[in-house]
């Protein structure tokens, strides 16, 4: 039987990807979604021909998983609600935007709810040639990591900080710091950020530079920016430079694909694993084996407290 997945609201944009990654699938079927904004939540099951729920407990009523895409300050609660149903949450990032919510979630893990972290990156084919390389000692001790994770602001509720939580560091840094903890099996004793808005000069920020210390001397670099213009290529720019002792191993998680310029700017058409679709087989497998997840909701907060503790640090 395949299994019944809803979508507890459409704010992100990843919603779209996630119900096309259901769409032709013959072990999981999209059977629903809900959002607190009707007309949004209505246009998007009407454009995937699925029913729309004004009610989440009918919802969730009505599914066996959750694909969790509400804004970031929401996230907890509807958690919540997934936990109570007794229903496994797939949640996009950063799972949590403040360190309120992080106690939130984390109650709910120690309490045995299952969450799953909507990281797609770890599942890019790149990535896990380069930590099999790592594990298997061909750069020796690693010393260094210099990560990027560049963008363009998406605008919308991404810049209203009541629903994001903050700007390009709180969206940007969490996937990337989740690929550190992978590499180096750690999370940072120190962090430390630079922020600002120089491409949009408003309240929020657009740029940020983080440094994180480990407890055996290694440190990483993190460029966490809406920092690209329009025109330029803005999707996918997710690189690592790790530093061995005895090597370097550089990784562009997304560059598989063709690049064309002309008169109307660039175009990109990718030629490369969907790792949204990677991270949707592993969301379906894992719940139907009635395992944990390899994105967890514990990978989630880890992630999500780098970012907040580069927030902490700008307060001083």
């Amino acid at each position: 039987m395949a299994l019944r997945v809803g979508i507890l609201s459409v704010a992100h944009m990843h919603a779209t990807s996630y119900a096309v990654c259901l769409a032709d699938r013959t072990d999981a079927n999209l059977v629903g979604v809900w959002d607190d904004e009707s007309d949004r939540g209505k246009a998007f099951a009407a454009k995937y021909e699925v029913p729309w729920f004004a009610s989440v407990d009918d919802l969730l009523a009505n599914c066996d998983a959750v694909s969790i895409c509400s804004e970031n300050m929401r996230h907890a609660e509807h958690l919540e609600w997934a936990a109570r149903a007794g229903i496994p949450a797939l949640c996009e990032k950063p799972l949590v935007a403040s360190e309120a919510d992080a106690l939130r979630v984390q109650r709910l893990i120690d309490d045995g709810a299952w969450i799953m972290t909507a990281f797609p990156c770890p599942y890019a084919p790149a990535f896990q040639q380069a930590l099999g390389a790592i594990k298997g000692g061909q750069i020796g001790r690693v010393v260094g990591i210099a990560g990027t994770n560049h963008g363009s602001c998406p605008g919308g509720w991404f810049i209203e900080s009541e629903k994001s939580g903050g700007g390009a560091m709180i969206d940007h840094t969490v996937h990337v710091a989740d690929l550190f903890h992978r590499v180096l099996g750690a999370e940072p004793t120190n962090v430390r950020a630079q922020a600002g808005s120089p491409m949009y000069g408003e309240s929020w920020d657009d740029t940020a530079m983080l440094t994180l210390d480990y407890a055996d001397g290694v440190f990483a670099t993190l460029d966490s920016s809406w920092s690209r213009p329009k025109g330029y290529m803005i999707w996918g720019d997710v690189t690592l430079r790790i530093t061995g002792e005895e090597g370097v191993i550089e990784v562009d998680l997304f560059n598989p694909g063709v690049d064309a310029f002309g008169a109307d700017g660039l175009r990109r058409r990718s030629t490369g694993s969907n790792l949204d679709r990677l991270m949707m087989d592993e969301f379906i497998a894992a719940v139907t084996e009635g395992r944990p997840a390899m994105t967890s909701g514990t990978d989630g907060l880890a992630a999500s407290r780098v970012a907040l503790a580069g927030y902490s640090s700008l307060r001083g």
